[in-house]
């Protein structure tokens, strides 16, 4: 029987930029893989910070380039989509690099905005896009940030009443956006987007409510589609459309010079995964310009909202295969010391795959199998790859334990999980590591967070530690 190397490198082109083989064992981003474990231990979450600069500057480059290229009389602006994960390591590490920015979804990012202000890590000037559908804290917060003389914070108006409380209580001059309700895929449940302002109340909602105002300037469009970037038709009929609405607000209105177009890079979830990110860029500025041209209008800056581009491929969570069960005549299942629906929920809830590789034994042979997590859910799973509907994993013929790793997973799957709250099963939180690299190039590893204890959950769920009782004296003597 072949190994478990000679599949992989048979079936995909192999090896990879962020995946290779040494000495029996896997390279993430030419880490290995096993030192890690040995050193902490699984279940494990770890993050490769140097990757999500290495994104954010791949895009910056190719969007400039790309703008250079066509002759785009316009600025390119790189912003964070805080709600991917909003763990500090993440937001130092994205904030490290020139020119990159913050986009809010909800009034509990603006403390975070206020800490990283404090530690110097943003400035007044910094771009804050406030998105979403804001409760009342919400436009109270974003109201704070422009009073407190953060002139680059710009709430995003997703619904016409929103900009009666900044008129009311924004005391300087200040600048809004409109995010524009999108079409949904013809597929989607949904004709349109529950979230923005329809296109046909947005120029009446500007003449009536920002022309008039004292204070309040349009200075954005914003548009996203759920499907995110794609080579399709119906993401180029969307933008189009979006774009043709810029032109005609732009006539009359001179503030307005920028437009939002969102996130949805995707990330590579599969060793087959091919998406031409520089054609795409590419092809968003021409179509940009040629729509301004042809309507004669300055083109706009453009900015981005990347979230799980910036910090999906940084991340990886590993695991020990702690017992094989077979189950009927065919049914093999690796057992291991984690759990999908808490650990990786997307897996769970969306079907999502990840690359999934072993970290050791790559010259042992394979077979298929199915692997279960420690959940007593019969949904705690994991059966099938993206590229096939099946998973292949060294075989267990010795003493040696099998350990796996699925790649690719630092977006979401922490807030989504609850991380540091109650699990399913009460299964624990795994401890998180950073993985950076210092001035040469050499691998330094910080433990960010133990594994969850018992003694948190327990707080969390109200299990106050008993009071201990004094002792009961005995009877005297009589």
């Amino acid at each position: 029987m072949k190994s478990y190397r000679e599949l992989i490198e048979q079936t995909f082109e192999f090896p990879q930029k962020e995946f290779k083989v040494r000495d029996h064992e896997l390279l993430f981003n030419d880490v290995p893989v096993m030192d890690i474990i040995k050193e902490y231990g699984t279940p494990l979450k770890l993050t490769y910070l140097p990757r999500i600069s290495e994104n954010i500057r791949y895009v910056q480059a190719t969007f400039n380039n790309a703008m250079e290229r066509f002759k785009y009389n316009g600025k390119y602006t790189y912003c964070y989509c805080t709600k991917s994960s909003h763990f500090s390591f993440v937001l130092e590490e994205v904030l490290k690099n020139k020119d990159v920015h913050i986009e809010t979804s909800s009034s509990f990012d603006i403390p975070i905005v206020r800490s990283l202000y404090e530690r110097g890590k943003v400035t007044k000037d910094t771009y804050i896009i406030c998105n979403g559908f804001k409760m009342p804290l919400y436009t109270q917060y974003i109201t704070e940030l422009l009073n407190d003389g953060f002139k680059n914070c710009v709430p995003i108006l997703d619904k016409m009443g929103e900009i009666e409380h900044y008129e009311k209580n924004v005391q300087n001059p200040y600048q809004v956006g409109i995010r524009v309700a999108a079409d949904e895929e013809p597929k989607f449940e949904f004709y349109t987007s529950r979230l923005g302002i329809r296109y046909s109340d947005i120029t009446n909602f500007y003449k009536e409510k920002i022309e008039k105002s004292d204070k309040a300037s349009l200075k954005m469009l914003h548009f996203f589609i759920n499907t995110g970037i794609k080579d399709t038709a119906y993401y180029w009929s969307e933008l189009s459309r979006f774009i043709f609405k810029y032109c005609e607000l732009k006539k009359i209105c001179p503030t307005l010079d920028s437009i939002d177009i969102g996130g949805g890079f995707p990330i590579k979830t599969s060793l087959t995964f091919h998406y031409d990110y520089k054609y795409m860029i590419e092809q968003i500025v021409e179509n940009i310009k040629w729509i301004c041209d042809k309507n004669n209008v300055p083109v706009p800056n453009i900015f981005t909202e990347f979230g799980s581009y910036t910090v999906g491929e940084s991340g990886a969570v590993l695991y020990q295969v702690i017992d094989q069960k077979l189950q009927n005549d065919k049914e093999l299942w690796y057992m291991i010391d984690g759990s999908f629906i808490t650990h990786l929920p997307d897996a769970w809830g969306l079907n999502q795959k990840y690359v999934l590789l072993a970290c050791n034994k790559w010259d042992d042979p394979y077979h298929k199998i199915n692997m279960g997590g420690l959940t007593c859910d019969s949904m705690d799973y994991y059966n099938s790859e993206a590229h096939t509907g099946e998973v292949f994993l060294p075989m267990i013929n010795d003493e040696e334990p099998l350990y796996i790793g699925f790649f690719h997973t630092g977006a979401y799957q922490e807030s989504l999980g609850g991380y540091g709250g109650i699990q399913h099963c009460l299964i624990p939180a795994p401890k998180h590591v950073l993985i950076d690299r210092n001035e040469d190039g050499e691998i330094t590893t910080q433990l960010f967070a133990g594994e969850q204890t018992s003694e948190s959950m327990l707080k969390v769920l109200g299990y106050e530690p008993a009071t201990k009782k004094k002792p009961v004296a005995s009877n005297p003597v009589e």
